[in-house]
């Protein structure tokens, strides 16, 4: 098999789950899903059909994960948040065929009970607050908090924010890391 999965989980037939994956208590995988390796799956985590994740992406208790959302690696997604899949849900109209595409680049961490709207990707080690609502699309090493989110500063790729100078260069104060903020973007200087 090559990866774990608590006997309370349930996994579907059709899914393909990637070596040394750890999958929790009470935890559902649907057809047609991919987890890649090493993940950690949560205890009480819904993984929709279709959903991609990366390798090493972490998901805490309580997640849901539907339809339309891929994870690229080393995505980090705190207990209780959410990802939505149709941007006007309502009970009596079927909208299956209309789920909208989220995708969270490699690197990213979402913080517990933040809500991911449908149709904003969240760019490369972006960092979304605990309790965020993101509301538009994130920017690589952006910091985002609040409801709607907002913008707050960058973050390095250790998780630490980033001061830049007048000449738009900052430090990550943990790896030594130059960061270069140039037209309201940022760039890891290599």
């Amino acid at each position: 098999m090559g990866y774990f999965a608590h006997e309370s989980a349930i996994v579907d037939e059709g899914c393909h789950i990637g070596e040394g994956t750890k999958i929790w208590h009470f935890s559902h995988i649907m057809p047609n899903c991919v987890l890649g390796r090493n993940c950690n799956i949560g205890q009480n985590v819904v993984v929709s059909p279709e959903v991609v994740l990366g390798d090493n992406v972490k998901v805490q208790n309580n997640v849901s994960i539907y339809t339309g959302v891929t994870c690229e690696d080393d995505v980090f997604l705190g207990p209780s948040m959410v990802f939505t899949n149709v941007i006007n849900p309502r009970s009596a109209v079927n909208r299956r065929g209309q789920y909208s595409k989220t995708t969270v680049k490699k690197g990213v961490s979402i913080g517990a009970n933040a809500t991911i709207v449908c149709g904003n990707d969240i760019g490369q080690f972006a960092f979304i607050g605990a309790g965020t609502v993101v509301t538009k699309e994130v920017l690589p090493y952006a910091l985002i908090v609040g409801n709607p989110g907002r913008q707050i500063g960058w973050i390095s790729e250790f998780g630490h924010r980033l001061n830049f100078d007048e000449n738009g260069i900052a430090r990550c104060s943990e790896s030594n890391e130059l960061y270069t903020l140039s037209n309201g973007h940022v760039t890891k200087n290599i």
